[in-house]
């Protein structure tokens, strides 16, 4: 992913309004993220940790989404998988939440998936981030394959949260 500025970051969000993504806080160590292995950037809010941000180059574009994750701490030791990069946790999955864009988000409508707690999917899938013992399922994909892999589940979660209801 190239590197992002925090104006392209707060202009690319696509199911919030436009006072809330000026209102929302981005990360202020943009410079040294590891642009390269990331496929998506993806942050935790520390001041509101139940909220999460997404950002991914959708159709040659930049698109942002807004999460809010689940308050249930019911099966936090169980192991959970995250449905973009297919890396097992112990407790470090969370069903995160985006509205939808447009009317059907404005109606209250959403779309939720589980994802690895930190958004730190693509350093599990290139081995830069450990999630513990047994947290990558042996399979026979190269790491291209499993890149392609997540940027296409990125992709559809994207889709489902920006198609017309």
């Amino acid at each position: 992913m190239k590197p992002l500025t925090e104006r392209e970051i707060r202009s690319a969000f696509v199911n919030c309004s436009k006072g809330e993504a000026k209102r929302l806080s981005v990360p202020h160590d943009l410079a040294e993220r590891p642009w390269d292995d990331l496929d998506f950037f993806g942050w935790r809010d520390p001041q509101a940790p139940d909220r999460g941000y997404l950002v991914a180059e959708i159709d040659g574009g930049l698109q942002a989404l807004t999460l809010r994750a689940s308050h249930s701490t019911v099966g936090q030791t169980r192991r959970s998988m995250c449905s973009l990069c297919v890396t097992t946790h112990t407790g470090g999955v969370s069903l995160l939440v985006a509205p939808k864009a447009g009317k059907a988000g404005k109606q209250g409508n959403s779309v939720g998936a589980y994802m690895c707690s930190d958004l730190a999917c693509s350093l599990y899938v290139r081995g830069k981030k450990d999630a513990g013992s047994g947290s990558r399922l042996h399979e026979t994909l190269t790491l291209e394959e499993k890149i392609e892999r997540t940027v296409t589940n990125v992709a559809a979660f994207f889709a489902k949260v920006t198609q017309s209801a």
